[in-house]
């Protein structure tokens, strides 16, 4: 899932392509990417008689990152909040970690859905856990104060390195190390912030001894990326594990022996201001339902179907008990 997401303020027209994938037709998802300012507001539904009163504090923001998958999750938190009576609004399509963090800190946001792994990583770029127990553990005293992580599901969701099936054959290639001897010759492709994180082209690196002979600056493991790789303008191409052009265009994902990708579960990142009983009573037992089938399943609709994320949100929701 993914070790970067785009940085916000990327290209218009490429901000284009990734919302026009995440659902152009709903409010809530602009058509380029917004200022936290610029995005929409829905109102949760009113509480009704037998129905728990939902305190002040139950007001949530809930952003995403600007690629179909969060936005998927931030709706599927939107609506799990308000199935409960919580007054919810929604800025999605924000952009990446640098961009969103601040917001949740200074509280233009107030929830995110994010991934154990590289968001150990954003706090403490010395953490050296890999394993998904180990990964939530740490994070436990790397978040910083202010903010909170909820339960982790065990849905998960990573950044790869991937090939087509023909670079694959032509190199012999099965895992990252096995780029090392070539990459001078190839083009990695990803978004802008993949080339400076620890988890990214520093990492490949480090890990692997691999370095690539040119960088291409797409978006984060969308449109972009998966046409560049099909088209042949990059070798490879930072793609994460759940993204349906995987299987699609046969593209081959590379084995990571070292961890290069730590653990990357799905969980709620959320300002403690607003992590009320209801609020996390409801978000982990969406945690509690979620798992990687499932999010495949449901990005796979949403970005192969062209089905509305917010409305594959709430079906799932009340597929399994909780709309």
């Amino acid at each position: 899932m993914r070790g970067t997401r785009a940085v916000f303020g990327v290209a218009l027209a490429a901000v284009a392509v990734v919302a026009t994938a995440c659902g152009s037709g709903d409010p809530t998802k602009p058509s380029a990417a917004p200022s936290t300012a610029e995005s929409s507001t829905t109102a949760g539904s009113s509480s009704t008689s037998g129905s728990p009163t939902p305190a002040q504090t139950d007001s949530i923001v809930v952003g995403s990152a600007n690629f179909q998958e969060s936005v998927v999750l931030a709706d599927i938190y939107a609506e799990a909040l308000k199935a409960k009576g919580v007054k919810v609004s929604t800025k999605l399509n924000i952009g990446s970690r640098e961009t969103y963090i601040p917001a949740l800190k200074d509280g233009s946001i107030d929830l995110l859905p994010e991934y154990s792994g590289v968001l150990l990583q954003y706090f403490d770029t010395k953490a050296t856990a890999v394993s998904s127990t180990d990964v939530y553990a740490a994070l436990q005293t790397a978040v910083p104060s202010g903010l909170t992580v909820l339960d982790q599901s065990s849905a998960e969701d990573k950044d790869a390195i991937v090939v087509s099936k023909d670079v694959a054959a032509k190199y012999h290639l099965t895992s990252i190390a096995d780029l090392a001897a070539v990459a001078g010759k190839l083009t990695l492709g990803g978004p802008p912030e993949f080339k400076t994180r620890p988890d990214g082209v520093p990492g490949l690196k480090a890990d692997y001894g691999v370095t690539f002979g040119s960088y291409k600056t797409l978006d984060a493991g969308g449109p972009l990326t998966v046409n560049a790789l099909k088209n042949g303008q990059i070798d490879a191409g930072d793609i994460f594990t759940t993204d349906p052009s995987i299987t699609q265009n046969g593209f081959v994902v590379l084995a990571d022996p070292k961890f290069e990708f730590a653990a990357q579960n799905v969980l709620p990142l959320i300002n403690k201001s607003k992590a009320s009983d209801t609020v996390k009573t409801t978000l982990n037992a969406v945690s509690a339902k979620l798992d990687t089938k499932t999010l495949i399943d449901l990005l796979t609709k949403v970005v192969s179907d062209k089905q509305d994320p917010d409305a594959t949100a709430k079906a799932w929701l009340t597929s399994v008990g909780l709309g």
